[in-house]
């Protein structure tokens, strides 16, 4: 049976205990947290020993499997301690805050023997998994060309209570690396690798709380030769469904939270989605635990896991991409 240790106890955390208590075939070990009052609170709440420090757990622990709930600018450098001593690694998205700690996490992962998941959980989702099947399938021919949008609402509080999140040192971002990463990935999984991209990311409704952008929009030109169309902001009123659609010549995808297939010919299909099951916020989805549990059963299967760091790396490039466009005076600190 494989053991489990979580390095870092603060939200997202939950979705990861809770998976891992679904499993029988998985036993969560020890945890990971620099803050002491996590750190208790996560010893006493799953009944195993604490570590402020990764390397001391891996040392004492060794377990087989780490999963990395901490913050961005954290993730690469902990990933990579972990792989260099063979353990397997699933570590929240981002790939890191950086496209170099990117680069540098991808290395190592071509050096490791263990795997690596980038918790892009919404690939498994119900719709998602539903349009690749669609477009691979070859009935809805090429694809013309795809929109997206995440109308979702952060108040000044959101970034007080967590600071890491509003810095380009700490974060590597704003909403582009935070929030709306999920439906960039998407957006590039679905339509195809992105040639180009252009775009701006700003500071709409946040500006004197966050240093990082709450606003962006991108085109985007796919090798295929569809184009993209992406907006996105943390100013909206409220939390609204993430929407993309995607037009091909014989059918249109539109994605709701559940998904309506338009075909031609006029017929209509609709797809719905699961029911969030285990713990964590509506807005992280409903497939983490899908990930977690596909990332173990695959563990003595051979080649990489297939969200790997290499696979992430496409949506860092785009967001990154997008930020040096839109603040060139702050290159070395937006890459």
């Amino acid at each position: 049976m494989p053991t489990a240790a979580v390095i870092g106890c603060g939200d997202v955390s939950s979705v990861h205990f809770g998976a891992l208590a679904t499993m029988a075939d998985a036993e969560l070990v020890a945890v990971c947290d620099i803050n002491p009052g996590r750190l208790e609170a996560a010893t006493a709440s799953h009944g195993v020993p604490g570590y402020a420090n990764h390397l001391d757990l891996l040392e004492k622990v060794r377990p087989d499997v780490v999963h990395i709930c901490t913050p961005h600018h954290l993730h690469a450098s902990i990933a990579a301690d972990c792989l260099e001593r063979g353990v397997h690694v699933i570590v929240e998205k981002p790939l890191a805050h950086t496209l170099e700690e990117g680069r540098r996490l991808i290395e190592a992962a071509g050096r490791s023997p263990a795997k690596i998941a980038v918790c892009f959980q919404n690939r498994y989702n119900a719709t998602s998994q539903a349009m690749r099947e669609l477009l691979d399938g070859g009935r809805l021919g090429q694809v013309l060309g795809a929109s997206a949008t995440v109308m979702w609402h952060r108040s000044g509080d959101y970034y007080r209570d967590r600071p890491w999140r509003g810095t380009w040192a700490e974060g590597g971002g704003g909403l582009m690396m935070n929030q709306a990463i999920h439906t960039v990935d998407l957006l590039q999984w679905l339509v195809g690798d992105v040639a180009k991209v252009e775009g701006r990311a700003s500071t709409r409704a946040l500006a004197g709380v966050i240093e990082v952008e709450d606003t962006a929009e991108f085109v985007a030109e796919h090798e295929s030769g569809a184009r993209s169309v992406f907006y996105a902001t943390l100013a909206n009123a409220v939390n609204a469904p993430v929407t993309l659609d995607i037009v091909t010549e014989k059918a249109t995808l539109s994605l709701r939270g559940d998904l309506t297939v338009t075909y031609a010919d006029g017929t209509v299909e609709v797809i719905a989605e699961r029911v969030l099951e285990t713990g964590g916020r509506s807005y992280w989805g409903v497939s983490h635990e899908l990930l977690i549990k596909d990332f173990y059963a695959r563990l003595d299967e051979p080649g990489p896991f297939w969200i790997n760091p290499a696979e992430a790396g496409k949506s860092l490039k785009i967001v990154k991409d997008i930020y040096a466009q839109s603040y060139p005076q702050l290159l070395e600190r937006v890459a």
